[in-house]
């Protein structure tokens, strides 16, 4: 089953990506790894420029259980690396629009943007961070670097 849904967040992902405007090279894909909360789950953001901003378009398998459904999670981009955080946020990407295309009990789909140029991002120093929704107990449930 889980070799299905990895096919189904591939494809959404390359659907998403081939609806862009953005040439290809400026695409990039961010790895994220399950918290220890979240292990065996599945998180696939793109990260691409709108502008002076970045966009990330987020495909989602499965959420910690007990987390009320459907679940709205938040994103931030905090300064350091997964392994060592800053203590708060450099970016909060919860103010702005969140539009959500589907989901379902072990899937979501959604988008974030950060008001910072993706070079800046890809440059290092970063960490993508998802997380519950306060109402779930805001634990960080996904993170990946952003170099």
């Amino acid at each position: 089953m889980k070799v299905v849904s990895s096919l189904a967040l591939v494809v959404a992902i390359g659907g998403l990506c081939g609806c862009s405007t953005v040439p290809d090279s400026q695409v990039t894909n961010v790895p994220l790894n399950g918290t220890s909360i979240n292990a065996g789950n599945i998180g696939r953001p793109i990260m691409m420029p709108s502008g002076q901003d970045t966009v990330f378009w987020f495909a989602v398998s499965g959420e910690p259980m007990g987390s009320a459904l459907p679940g709205r999670l938040m994103a931030y981009i905090y300064p350091g690396s997964c392994e060592n955080l800053g203590a708060k946020p450099a970016y909060d990407m919860n103010d702005g629009p969140n539009a959500r295309f589907y989901s379902a009990a072990s899937h979501q789909y959604f988008w974030k943007s950060a008001p910072v140029a993706v070079e800046t991002l890809r440059a290092g120093g970063y960490a993508l961070v998802v997380r519950e929704s306060p109402a779930d107990g805001h634990q960080a449930i996904f993170c990946g670097n952003l170099s």
